[in-house]
């Protein structure tokens, strides 16, 4: 099977099996979906849900967050990892997205990674579930799973795992497919150990013929 016809194979599963595919971030706004994925850094949504909550009551909009104290912000985040460095990431977030972009969030990757916390892989985030850009991110689900069923190979780093992805990918397809794969990645092909019984992409997984061969042998 060449790269192409199992990128073809994969996008006709998911559009079958997972035809709606969103972020399971909670969120009512651009400006409260850049929150959430600056919290879900090493953190697990069901977390970043728990306390984004009480935090947009304190800091409804960046006007309020940007002239808060660390402390405060960090009272609010202490429950996530790296509280103290997203708690002066949050602040100076809003402090930019006031003083450059006038309180809007932007849907350029590149404008987006201005703003303190803002890597690449959250820029992508934001601009392509608010603004359903083509933009791949690639979180630690998306760059494993990637790996294991053979859409990259031998990826280096995220951005490169993101390269080998975009090649493949129908621009239309590439918002719904980052959360295809961050969702089979986080309930299916589980890092330490991977659901291979009830996945149905086996017959496109590099990592399960592998798998299957090395049984194979040592029962042989």
């Amino acid at each position: 099977m060449t790269k192409k016809e199992k990128f073809a194979a994969l996008i006709a599963h998911f559009e079958e099996h997972m035809p709606v595919a969103e972020t399971e971030l909670h969120f009512g706004s651009p400006y409260e979906l850049l929150v959430a994925v600056i919290l879900s850094a090493q953190c697990t949504d069901k977390r970043v849900n728990q306390i984004t909550p009480q935090f947009f009551k304190h800091f409804p909009d960046p006007e309020t967050l940007s002239v808060a104290s660390h402390d405060a912000v960090y009272e609010q985040v202490k429950s996530c990892s790296y509280p103290n460095n997203k708690a002066r990431n949050l602040i100076g977030m809003a402090q930019t997205l006031l003083n450059e972009f006038n309180g809007i969030v932007p849907d350029s990757v590149e404008a987006l990674q201005k703003m303190p916390g803002v890597g690449r892989k959250t820029a992508n985030v934001i601009a392509s579930v608010v603004y359903n850009k083509p933009a791949m991110a690639v979180d630690t689900h998306v760059f494993r799973v990637s790996e294991r069923i053979g859409l990259t190979t031998n990826a280096k780093n995220p951005l490169d795992s993101e390269k080998q992805l975009v090649k493949y990918l129908p621009e239309a397809i590439i918002p719904k497919a980052h959360h295809w794969l961050i969702l089979h990645g986080r309930y299916v092909c589980k890092a330490r150990k991977p659901d291979c019984e009830n996945c149905g992409i086996t017959p496109l997984c590099n990592y399960f013929r592998k798998q299957y061969k090395t049984k194979a042998t040592t029962k042989s």
